[in-house]
């Protein structure tokens, strides 16, 4: 019997950071036979969405780039947005994978075939197609979440999610009501409140805030860092090794938690003028339950006479204004939502069918889990980059990719080297492997005190990494094949 063929070997989903990297990798490794499928016209993914005034990235640029290419020419220790997309759109053309990027298509279902060992893949614009593996590359951060509040749809103002910045809404001298205070909202908020009429800054919970350290790097470093490259490489293990050490703050009850909450909780009063607003400002909960945010300026915005901070629940939104629970009107022009993203949604809403006709989310109904946070049981052929409990909050994700893209490639080589068909991880190792991680995870500060982004309504943590970057790079080492059920080509 003749074998079925592919399209192509490889399909990948998403031209972020991991996009690129697995399609680099791949290109090194001799394998040419794959294609990127962005929805885009452009490549970047939350460095090409988030375009939100201030976006920058809370990592130093010394780590927030591959090892294989770091880039000198950082403007600040924290890269800006514009010049983090550049760099991406720089590395697909200087390693050659831009003429393998599909832009347009959205990948809408992947439904694997046993038969054949293959995926067949449906794009948005109907079209087929069939791929021997599947890698994901969209992340856990890429669907903006706006919350369903009653009367939303009678606003006559503007609104939009600050993934989705409406540039070509004026805000100056505008009454503005940014919903949500996280990540997004303490970088915009600070280049938006001092030109408006007036902003109100809807706050559920307040979030610890540590100084930003940032500044320009001066045209001497960059000069160094391009004439003599080792001395990038020392700066980016020095910066790797500082912030790594930093774990043992997010261990619960360690003496680097209790230092840490001491050092934040000066650092937000020195920087709170009055010592009224400490109630409002100051969280009750561990720092790090929720991510520790990096601004110098968002607290120093919050006390201008411009803005107000509301703290009430919002019950509804009227036609130019959004009412509180207690009964207060609050007028406004412009509704901005800084609420995050649908985190714990895994791939959706890609409808991914596996063997004997499961669906994935169907599978993942009460959280998203996977061994190694790259395959799932039921789903051969079919790997995760930055997929479950592989997020951090110490560190850089990127250390975390580039694992788990060597961790990919070594699969493919080794299915290669022994004629296989197919390979799946057997349900009993990926059920050992997520106990033993949620076990880990319940001695972490992310468990309890706060609500998050990093665990489901049900209280399960399917974001985070429990452990040091190190581990998760030793782990993702070698393939452990015994963890798998191997399927050989029969050719």
């Amino acid at each position: 019997m003749a074998e079925c063929k592919p399209d192509i070997e490889i399909a990948i989903i998403g031209t972020g950071f991991s996009g690129i990297c697995m399609a680099i990798k791949l290109l090194e490794a001799g394998e040419s036979s794959f294609a990127l499928f962005e929805k885009s016209d452009r490549i970047g993914g939350t460095w090409r969405d988030n375009r939100y005034p201030g976006a920058a990235c809370d990592i130093p640029s010394a780590l927030y780039s591959f090892s294989f290419e770091q880039n000198p020419k950082w403007s600040h220790r924290y890269g800006r947005q514009s010049e983090i997309l550049e760099y991406l759109e720089h590395c697909a053309d200087k390693f050659g994978i831009t003429s393998h990027i599909r832009f347009h298509q959205e990948i809408r279902s992947a439904r694997y075939d046993a038969a054949t060992g293959l995926w067949s893949i449906v794009t948005g614009d109907g079209g087929t197609l069939r791929a021997r593996f599947l890698i994901s590359g969209t992340g856990q951060l890429n669907r903006p979440k706006v919350p369903a509040l009653k009367g939303l749809e009678n606003f006559k103002g503007d609104t939009f999610h600050s993934a989705q910045w409406n540039s070509r809404v004026d805000l100056q001298g505008k009454r503005i009501a940014v919903i949500g205070t996280a990540a997004s909202a303490v970088q915009f908020v600070p280049q938006i409140a001092p030109g408006a009429a007036h902003l109100y800054s809807f706050q559920r919970t307040p979030n610890w805030i540590k100084s930003k350290k940032d500044r320009r790097i001066s045209g001497f470093e960059k000069w160094i860092f391009e004439k003599v490259p080792f001395t990038m490489s020392l700066h980016r293990l020095w910066t790797y090794l500082s912030l790594e050490i930093m774990f043992k703050a997010f261990q619960e009850g360690s003496r680097l938690a209790r230092l840490t909450r001491l050092a934040l909780t000066a650092d937000m009063k020195r920087r709170i003028k009055d010592p009224a607003l400490e109630k409002l400002f100051l969280p009750d909960y561990t720092p790090g339950c929720k991510r520790i945010l990096l601004s110098s300026e968002y607290l120093e915005t919050l006390q201008l006479p411009n803005v107000s901070v509301i703290d009430g629940e919002i019950s509804s939104v009227t036609e130019d204004g959004l009412v509180t629970s207690d009964g207060k009107c609050y007028p406004a022009e412009v509704i901005i939502f800084g609420t995050g993203f649908e985190s714990t949604a895994f791939l959706s809403p890609i409808v991914i069918e596996g063997v004997d006709g499961r669906i994935l989310s169907e599978v993942w109904r009460e959280g998203a889990q996977a061994y190694r946070g790259i395959l799932v049981s039921g789903f051969p052929n079919l790997f995760m980059l930055y997929g479950p409990n592989t997020n951090l909050g110490h560190n850089s994700i990127i250390y975390m990719i580039e694992s788990q893209v060597h961790y990919i490639l070594e699969c493919l080589s080794g299915m290669k080297q022994q004629r296989l068909k197919s390979m799946d991880v057997r349900p009993e190792d990926q059920e050992r492997y997520n106990g033993d991680l949620q076990q880990k995870l319940q001695n972490t500060v992310w468990q309890g005190g706060c609500s998050n982004w990093y665990k489901t309504e049900g209280g399960k943590i399917v974001n985070n990494w429990p452990g040091e970057t190190w581990r998760y790079r030793k782990e993702t080492r070698r393939v452990k094949w015994e963890d798998f059920h191997l399927e050989a080509s029969g050719i």
